[in-house]
């Protein structure tokens, strides 16, 4: 039997990994790309040019990729367009409003990473999802790793023992640095001025800007994902080092607490060179790993014991049928299998924890718990 065709839309384009999104469901011939809507940012972006803006991506959208309308309201898309899909890449602040918005009018959707800007808003889309049987994903570039997949299958045989030490360290110049590629993006980042970039949702706190959200945030999945059980604590601390122009931070560290081991996440829009491996490095009690490379050439250095040399191990093919973000979604829809773990609500809510926990320390300057939906009763 023929699989349904899908009427996808894409609500909010503040995130430039957009691109990517738009390109692997236009892609799919399950999949019709019907219209797209921007949000209102707060502030008019002042750089409308630059591969990585609003502006330019609306119009890779209509003019590359296919999309066949434009909406300048998005509730009027979800209104007209009634669409089965939603791809939401808006202000990590406006993800649970957009959320809640698309499950009551039956949509599914897909929300690029971090979850939201707060446990709080987290809460309020899965909740959403739920009340309207509704699909909800988190997409993480890091999921379409191989060598990240194999490294997890690699903990789960005891290839390093216990798994004690998580460890990333992310981050570049920042999103909108001079020459900075994002995936599905063709053209590097054009230059932006500092009065520009303080125009962005991007450094600006009341958004949901800054690094630690947009770099903390892959720690905060991956280390959930490699230690297979909830955390329990974060102590977190941010600045904004060299972004004055903006309220955001511009580096944050965070120190997880899990039941078996611990956490250290740092997310960084400062370093031009980090002249270390960035991680994920594992430590377990009888041997370290992390990943080496980029894209498909990414694979593992794994070391087994004291003085031994790197064994490289290749990245785990992806499961037939379920190779990208779009074909994992629809799988998902269509058959009920579960989501790989890392882009499941549930799953991300846990990841979404230690960074709402992070961010309530560096207020609070105590190490704060982790709270879950039993603990989060509203603000």
């Amino acid at each position: 039997m023929a699989s349904k065709k899908y009427r996808v839309a894409v609500v909010g384009v503040a995130h430039m990994h957009v691109n990517e999104l738009m390109r692997r469901f236009a892609e799919d011939p399950r999949c019709e790309m019907v219209a797209i809507a921007d949000t209102v940012p707060e502030v008019a972006e002042k750089n409308v040019t630059s591969a990585s803006s609003r502006a330019n991506t609306i119009q890779t959208a209509l003019n590359d990729i296919g999309v066949k309308k434009q909406y300048s309201d998005w509730r009027e898309l979800l209104d007209k367009e009634r669409p089965d899909i939603v791809i939401n890449n808006s202000e990590n602040s406006r993800h649970g409003e957009i959320v809640e918005a698309c499950a009551a009018h039956g949509a599914h959707v897909m929300v690029e990473k971090p979850m939201a800007a707060s446990q709080f808003d987290a809460l309020r889309m899965v909740r959403a999802a739920r009340s309207a049987n509704t699909k909800l994903a988190v997409n993480w570039p890091s999921t379409w790793s191989g060598a990240m997949r194999a490294m997890k299958r690699l903990v789960d045989e005891g290839a390093i023992g216990r798994l004690w030490q998580v460890t990333t360290r992310y981050g570049s110049l920042g999103p909108l640095s001079y020459g900075s590629t994002h995936p599905g993006v063709k053209a590097p980042t054009a230059m932006f001025t500092d009065d520009e970039k303080a125009a962005t949702w991007w450094h600006r706190a009341n958004n949901g800007g800054g690094a630690l959200l947009d770099y903390a945030c892959y720690g905060a999945n991956l280390s959930r994902w490699y230690f297979g059980s909830a955390p329990e604590a974060a102590f977190g601390m941010k600045m904004n080092a060299n972004s004055h122009y903006g309220s955001a931070d511009d580096n944050a560290t965070i120190t997880v607490r899990f039941p078996n081991g611990m956490a250290i996440l740092t997310a960084t829009w400062s370093t031009v060179d980090h002249l270390m491996p960035t991680g994920p490095i594992l430590y377990g009690t009888t041997g370290t790993m992390r990943t080496q490379g980029a894209g498909n050439q990414a694979h593992v250095l794994l070391v087994q014991g004291k003085g031994q040399e790197p064994k490289v191990v290749p990245g785990d093919a992806f499961p037939e049928g379920r190779a990208t973000l779009a074909q994992e979604f629809i799988h998902h829809i269509e058959t009920g299998e579960p989501l790989h773990p890392t882009m499941d609500a549930d799953f991300n809510l846990d990841a979404m924890s230690i960074l709402d926990a992070g961010i309530r320390s560096h207020h609070s300057g105590k190490l704060e718990p982790c709270n879950t939906m039993l603990w989060e009763v509203g603000k």
